[in-house]
């Protein structure tokens, strides 16, 4: 697969999480990636809410206010789709699914995750899934 100069994207939720609530940890490149226009991160209305959902647990202890403005680190960067139809490749985990079929959808071309139930896909889809370190280490030049 070729990769465009500025990589179509989905991040898992857990991938964005650590991006925008640890700005000096260990994901906080992917943060300026997509701020400085890098990439162009996909998103939908199931993982928004999925990332809305997270940003609300209580051991966060994050006000409404501040979710909010974590959010805004994101959400502006990213390109919506609103029309999602399934990938034919399923993930055994149904909450990921909605990963899948969102990088079907908007022609992805990568999926960055750690969690194993889509690193186990890596090969089966038409784009890559890989973790944030892979991706690091194959787009470091543009970042």
């Amino acid at each position: 697969m070729t990769v465009s100069p500025i990589p179509r994207i989905v991040l898992d939720t857990n991938v964005v999480l650590s991006a925008i609530l640890f700005p000096h940890g260990r994901l906080a490149w992917l943060r300026l990636h997509w701020q400085q226009g890098g990439c162009t991160p996909l998103v939908s209305a199931a993982t928004v809410h999925e990332l809305m959902r997270v940003l609300a647990y209580s051991k966060f202890r994050l006000p409404a206010n501040a979710q909010a403005e974590l959010l805004g680190l994101y959400i502006p960067h990213c390109k919506t789709f609103t029309q999602i139809s399934a990938c034919s490749v399923c993930c055994r985990d149904p909450k990921d699914q909605a990963l899948l079929d969102l990088a079907h959808c908007g022609n992805a071309e990568i999926l960055v995750s750690g969690d194993e139930d889509l690193l186990a896909l890596a090969g089966q889809t038409e784009f890559v899934i890989e973790t944030p370190e892979a991706y690091r280490r194959r787009h470091l030049g543009r970042l």
